[in-house]
C-alpha cells in the first residue's frame, strides 16, 4: 500500500541525489530511509531507484511515482495545513440557527467577541424556531443551534442524544396595553386574565399559553397569532389584547405603548445552545459555545 510518508521520502532522494542527503533534509536516520524506500518498492513491486556512481537516481518507474506523487504530497500538506489552522482558530466556521429573539439579544455579543478573539473563524445566521431549528441540527445543516423548551409540557426528549450548553432560564411576564387595569400591578396571576382577549407568539409559545391557562381552568381566546414578536407588543399596544411573552423577547423590542408585569405563579422556559457530541469538540464550534455561555452570563 503507498503512504504518503514514502512519497515524501521519493521526493527527497530524488532532490538531493542520495539517502544521507534526504535523510538530512527529513530530520531522519540513513537506515530509515533506507527503510521507507525498501518498503515502497515492496509496494508497488518494481525498482525505483538505482545508483551511478556516486548519485542515486530514479527508474522509470520512479520518475512517474514522484511526478504524481509530488501531486499527492502537495494536496496533502495542504490539508494538514489547512487542519492545523482550524485546529488552532486561524480558521473555521461555525454555522448558527436561532430562535428570533436570540438573534438580537445573545447572538450579536457573542459573535462580535469569537470574532475578536478568532478574527479567521466565518459565522454564518439563519433563523429558525424550535423544534425547526432542532431538525436543522439534527440534519447537519448548522453547527448550533439556540432554542428553547418549557420543561414541564414533556418536551425535553427532543434534546435527548445532543450536547446542551445551557444559557439562561427565561422568565415569561405579561404584556398589557399602557392604561390597562392591571398596567401598575406588582404582579398579575393568569387567571386575572382569563377574561381578555389574547395575542400569541409562535406555535411552540402558543401551545404552551393554552397549557398553562388550560391548567388554570380556562381557554384563551387568542384574537391574533404571529411569530414577529414587535408584531406581539404593536397588536398589544394598539389595546388588541394582551400576551404572555419571555423577558428575552421583550429585550429584543421597544415595547411602546405597553406595560410588563410578572406572572404569579412564576413560568420559566430554558434557552440552550444545542450541538451535536462530536461537533463539541471542534475548536470553532466550541469557541462559539463558550462566548455564548458568556454573553448569557453562565459560567464558562
Amino acid at each position: 500500500m503507498l503512504e504518503a510518508r514514502h512519497l515524501r521520502v521519493l521526493r527527497a532522494v530524488a532532490a538531493t541525489g542520495s539517502y544521507s542527503a534526504a535523510a538530512r533534509e527529513l530530520g531522519c536516520t540513513q537506515p530509515a530511509v533506507s527503510q521507507q524506500m525498501r518498503s515502497l518498492e515492496h509496494a508497488v513491486g518494481t525498482p525505483l531507484l538505482f545508483r551511478t556512481g556516486r548519485a542515486t537516481r530514479l527508474t522509470e518507474a520512479g520518475e512517474a511515482l514522484a511526478r504524481h506523487g509530488g501531486a499527492v504530497v502537495a494536496a496533502l500538506t495542504a490539508a494538514e495545513e489547512e487542519v492545523a489552522a482550524i485546529a488552532g482558530l486561524r480558521a473555521g466556521r461555525v454555522r448558527l440557527v436561532s430562535f428570533s429573539s436570540a438573534s438580537s439579544t445573545l447572538v450579536p455579543a457573542a459573535v462580535a467577541a469569537l470574532r475578536a478573539e478568532h478574527p479567521g473563524t466565518r459565522v454564518s445566521l439563519t433563523e429558525a424556531e424550535p423544534p425547526r431549528s432542532v431538525e436543522l441540527l439534527r440534519a447537519g445543516e448548522c453547527d448550533v443551534a439556540l432554542a428553547f423548551r418549557y420543561p414541564a409540557t414533556g418536551e425535553p426528549s427532543e434534546w435527548d442524544e445532543l450536547a446542551a450548553r445551557p444559557l439562561l432560564t427565561d422568565r415569561l411576564v405579561g404584556l398589557v396595553p399602557d392604561g390597562h387595569r392591571f398596567a401598575s400591578a406588582r404582579s398579575v396571576s393568569i387567571t386575572e386574565l382569563a377574561e381578555e382577549p389574547w395575542i400569541a407568539g409562535c406555535p411552540r409559545c402558543r401551545r404552551h399559553l393554552e397549557d398553562i391557562c388550560e391548567a388554570a381552568g380556562f381557554t384563551p381566546r387568542i384574537d391574533f397569532a404571529t411569530d414577529d414578536y414587535p408584531a406581539v407588543v404593536g397588536l398589544v399596544g394598539a389595546g388588541l389584547g394582551v400576551a404572555v411573552l419571555p423577558e428575552l423577547a421583550v429585550a429584543s423590542v421597544r415595547p411602546k405603548g405597553t406595560r410588563t408585569v410578572p406572572l404569579t405563579p412564576e413560568v420559566r422556559r430554558e434557552v440552550a445552545a444545542l450541538t451535536l457530541p462530536d461537533l463539541s469538540r471542534v475548536p470553532a464550534v466550541s469557541a462559539a459555545l463558550h462566548h455564548l455561555a458568556a454573553t448569557a452570563g453562565r459560567p464558562v
